[in-house]
């Protein structure tokens, strides 16, 4: 008997037809002898209204009481789905995020898991329940409700597979695993049958929306397998593991693209020590996440300072640095939100060269300029026009060998 972790997305529970598939494979799972905790998004486009009721009242709703209603959207679908399989004559449970005892910190609207204690989980596991956890959202110290951020089900799913010990946690979505890249995008995008944590951790924080960055970081670790499937079909997936020898044989497994940054650039900043924690710390501390960063010294003595924050936190980005650059005589701040992030990640860069000159080149023949650039061991990540994204991802995939994979 294993103990199988399953979360399913937005799509998978959108209507009271979707929730019944997913209750029969649920069923199918604990008929043949598992141990099953399920975790369920909010029904498909319900976050997105409850955020729209908010913004109808205030631009900027206070965070806190934006995450009690936001928590509401999971709070729904997981008793739907416990009573589906009660319905079908299985014991079954549901729990919010404080009942199953997850604790995050205070960082509303993007809280980190502190520990989950899961006791309430065991103890109804020992019963042969089913238990069916409301994703998305925990409690903190203080007993307030918070929210882990977008797709932040998927950190649950994990992070509970994580706490239980799971043998596996399966991710269903509406695509049947992790693609070369989007295949909205590009029509010659392939599945992958098999792709290292590390990997997937670039490729998600790169912008590939099949799994949260957390839930990966969370599955690295802690060891935990994930497979990530669809819940419309019995088609095996993509399995999440440890890095694999053969791996290393590709050199690019994947093109990712993110059309959801934008750029702000500090112009003529003095050039001195201690300049860009005067320019971050303020986003730090408005718990603003800060992507790329470029610096651009003059021989006046004086210095660009360029860097990306999410487009959703632009405006307050902005905010913030207007009122830096007052207080360190910087000339001007400038925004671009017409901005879109293409990258290439894969294992097999740490063994060959060649592989930036020939990203490079290929965009260079297309007349598709480079704003910013940054790489690691195994990504390289070039700012280029939104407009470019599609063109630029179809020429990529073509020029790494992918279309054909």
């Amino acid at each position: 008997m294993s103990l199988i972790v399953q979360k399913f997305g937005g799509t998978s529970v959108a209507n009271l037809e979707r929730i019944s598939n997913v209750a029969k494979r649920v069923a199918k799972t604990f008929d043949e002898g598992h141990d099953v905790v399920v975790i369920v998004s909010a029904m498909s486009g319900v976050t997105d209204n409850l955020i729209k009721l908010a913004n109808q009242i205030t631009e900027l709703p206070d965070k806190r009481e934006l995450d009690v209603i936001l928590a509401t959207g999971e709070q729904v679908t997981a008793p739907l789905l416990a009573i589906t399989l009660q319905n079908m004559n299985y014991s079954a449970t549901s729990l919010l995020g404080f009942q199953a005892e997850i604790l995050t910190d205070g960082a509303y609207g993007n809280a980190r898991i502190v520990g989950i204690s899961a006791n309430k989980i065991k103890e109804l596991l020992e019963k042969r329940n089913i238990v069916v956890v409301a994703g998305f959202q925990g409690w903190d110290s203080s007993g307030n409700i918070t929210t882990l951020g977008r797709g932040g089900s998927d950190t649950s799913g994990v992070a509970i597979a994580a706490a239980l010990k799971a043998d596996v946690c399966e991710i269903y979505t509406d695509v049947d695993g992790i693609y070369t890249t989007d295949p909205n995008v590009c029509s010659k995008a392939k599945k992958i049958n098999r792709i290292s944590y590390e990997e997937i951790l670039e490729m998600a924080s790169l912008g590939a929306k099949v799994l949260q960055i957390r839930s990966v970081e969370i599955a690295k670790n802690f060891n935990v397998p994930v497979h990530v499937r669809t819940s419309f079909s019995e088609e095996e997936g993509t399995m999440v593991v440890n890095e694999e020898p053969e791996m290393e044989r590709v050199v690019v497994t994947g093109v990712t693209y993110n059309k959801n940054e934008a750029r702000i650039t500090l112009k003529n900043v003095p050039d001195q020590p201690g300049i860009a924690a005067k320019i971050l710390s303020p986003i730090s501390d408005a718990s603003i996440v800060v992507d790329m960063i470029i610096q651009n010294t003059k021989d006046s003595g004086e210095t660009d300072f360029t860097f990306t924050v999410p487009k959703a936190e632009f405006k307050r980005a902005m905010d913030i640095e207007n009122r830096v650059a007052k207080d360190i005589s910087a000339k001007e701040v400038a925004g671009d939100t017409n901005i879109s992030k293409i990258s290439i990640t894969g294992v097999g860069m740490r063994s060959h060269s060649g592989v930036a000159v020939k990203m490079f080149t290929t965009l260079a023949k297309e007349n598709i300029n480079i704003l910013m650039i940054s790489t690691s061991e195994i990504r390289i990540s070039c700012v280029i026009d939104e407009k470019y994204t599609e063109k630029a991802v179809q020429l990529l995939h073509t020029a790494f060998g992918l279309d054909k994979q």
